[in-house]
């Protein structure tokens, strides 16, 4: 077959910019992998290179229009040809890969330099399960891999239920961190089975105003509060870390001005190395200690409601495109 689909776009916008094309099948070169990708997923950095919203995406997937037609930054797949110098992968792996600045794998094949973030899938997982371990997994090691967890430390995740809290969630679990975590009503049992002691419902309860104890991490893994909301929750030199910028750009400024003060402090960490991220996951699923959270699988024709659907910022987990 010398042709595939793919996802494709001319510019940005909302996801009617989305088309399904058929396309010249890519061909490898000496260094490169042709991966026939079965699953992919649609997560908020696939959001924010589609809309080049916040405008700081720009500097990466392209100033006024985007670099790649084809979107997508994660896959799970299987290797069908290997260029004639590629040493660490062979025509049958089953392998997954991410890059948060775009790999164009909404698409049916897909090409990957040996040396770039792709490594062997778990052998106890499915291409969709796998998959849906990457991105979330990803930023939410980065997160916790800049302060040192301490077994029996409290911790508190806001916005547990989506791909990075989630992961969160199961990532200090394996640290036997003392966790609790807000969430919605429909996922209060979800949360508990990943690890969660306690949980506030968001759709009942402010947590800013109705927790009582006091934390020594607290992780934003939606953007959703502030430093100033959680501040009286953190203990004497407490660490408050959000994955979003914050109203005003706030968490660009406030972790140099909250360190040169002293005492609490906001950490806003810029995530790298997608390559350890899954290696670290990995270990952790075939350890017994990381489980797939998958909220709703769609098809590559059904590309646009599951944008909107990411979009709606309602998924609990992950969204997964199968292409299988």
């Amino acid at each position: 077959m010398n042709y595939m689909k793919a996802i494709t776009r001319k510019k940005y916008g909302s996801p009617e910019v989305l088309q399904i094309q058929e396309i010249e099948k890519p061909t490898p070169d000496a260094n490169q992998l042709l991966v026939r990708v079965h699953a992919t997923t649609v997560n908020r950095t696939d959001c924010a290179i589609l809309s080049g919203k916040p405008f700081v995406m720009r500097f990466i997937s392209g100033l006024f229009k985007p670099k790649a037609a084809i979107p997508g930054t994660d896959f799970a797949g299987q290797v069908e040809a290997v260029g004639a110098n590629v040493k660490s992968f062979k025509v049958g792996d089953k392998v997954w890969g991410l890059n948060d600045e775009g790999l164009s794998s909404h698409a049916q094949y897909m090409l990957m330099d040996e040396n770039q973030s792709i490594v062997t899938m778990p052998n106890i997982f499915s291409y969709a399960e796998s998959v849906a371990c990457a991105e979330g997994a990803h930023y939410a090691y980065n997160v916790l891999n800049k302060v040192k967890i301490s077994e029996g430390d409290r911790v508190l995740i806001n916005g547990a239920t989506g791909a990075i809290g989630s992961a969160c969630l199961q990532i200090l679990r394996s640290m036997n961190a003392e966790i609790s975590v807000v969430g919605n009503t429909k996922n209060i049992e979800l949360l508990k089975s990943l690890g969660a002691e306690k949980v506030y419902d968001y759709l009942k309860e402010d947590f800013t105003k109705s927790a009582r104890d006091k934390y020594k991490y607290i992780f934003d893994t939606v953007g959703k509060s502030t430093f100033g909301a959680c501040k009286h929750l953190l203990e004497e030199n407490g660490v408050y870390i959000s994955s979003e910028l914050g109203p005003n750009n706030e968490n660009l400024y406030l972790p140099l001005m909250t360190k040169l003060k002293g005492g609490k402090r906001v950490l806003f960490p810029i995530p790298s190395d997608c390559k350890r991220s899954l290696l670290f996951v990995k270990n952790l699923i075939e350890a017994g200690k990381f489980k797939a959270v998958i909220d709703k699988k769609y098809t590559m024709e059904e590309i646009k409601s599951a944008y909107y659907y990411v979009i709606s910022g309602e998924k609990t987990g992950n969204v997964v495109i199968s292409y299988s």
